[in-house]
């Protein structure tokens, strides 16, 4: 289902955007699951212990309207192309995300972004602690986003790169002490796309949130897939950073 273009483009960029991989029926359902929880459910409903902070659609993240995206859909086999045959854990939570419109008349909001799983003391994580523990994003956008400001998924082309060179240099270690801010290739793209498209990003790309200066709800679902020797590679994946991507040996020279 990918072409050898496409993969030669995941290697360098970080990311692709996959047109059209998730059925219709299937997003409209799990968008409609998304705003009537928003409407009729509220913030709440999550484990105060497990999240700092409450968040929409807290009792979706298992529910089969929204794991239905990835399951019965081509996601997995996507996925597969890329870590290859049977490697792919099965997806057992994804996250609605909504992002809402920015406060009126406010300034730009600085877009900052961020590798996943660095301790701040803020988001969850102590700070100092940091870990590895999925391969790639998987974000289905829920309507279309034909212009960027929008709340789009948001993320540095290259930077993985980037990053495995700076962590080969001065060892992973150093992220101890937060994300660190080398000089990125490229500037952010802030991902433009239509409902149903999918995103598959390296788990080592730096990314963010895009802010949103829509007068719309951005709907999207992300999950973090994650190959079955995930905890086997653990950290070395860090600098070692196609360690897990069978699929894509052949297009790394």
């Amino acid at each position: 289902m990918l072409s050898d273009t496409q993969k030669r483009e995941f290697v360098r960029d970080g990311y692709i955007r996959v047109p059209d991989a998730i059925p219709t029926a299937l997003v409209n359902r799990a968008l409609r699951a998304v705003n009537h929880s928003i409407g009729n459910v509220g913030k709440g409903g999550e484990n105060p212990e497990r999240n700092r902070s409450a968040f929409f659609c807290a009792e979706l993240l298992q529910a089969d309207v929204i794991l239905d995206l990835y399951r019965k859909s081509d996601v997995m086999q996507i996925a597969e192309e890329l870590l290859g045959k049977g490697n792919v854990l099965p997806v057992e939570s994804a996250k609605p995300y909504p992002r809402f419109p920015d406060t009126p008349g406010s300034p730009t909001p600085r877009l900052g972004g961020h590798i996943d799983g660095v301790g701040s003391g803020g988001n969850g994580m102590a700070k100092g602690t940091y870990f590895r523990s999925f391969t790639m994003f998987a974000v289905v956008y829920l309507m279309d986003l034909p212009e960027p400001e929008a709340g789009n998924f948001t993320v540095w082309p290259g930077s993985h790169l980037v990053f495995r060179d700076y962590f080969r240099e001065h060892g992973h270690e150093v992220l101890a002490n937060g994300t660190p801010r080398p000089d990125l290739p490229h500037d952010p793209v802030m991902v433009t796309g239509k409902a149903g498209d999918l995103i598959l990003a390296h788990h080592q790309i730096f990314h963010a949130g895009g802010y949103n200066l829509s007068p719309h709800v951005r709907q999207a679902v992300i999950t973090r897939l994650r190959h079955k020797d995930v905890a086997v590679v653990d950290k070395d994946a860090y600098t070692d950073i196609w360690r897990e991507w069978e699929g894509l040996q052949p297009f790394l020279h």
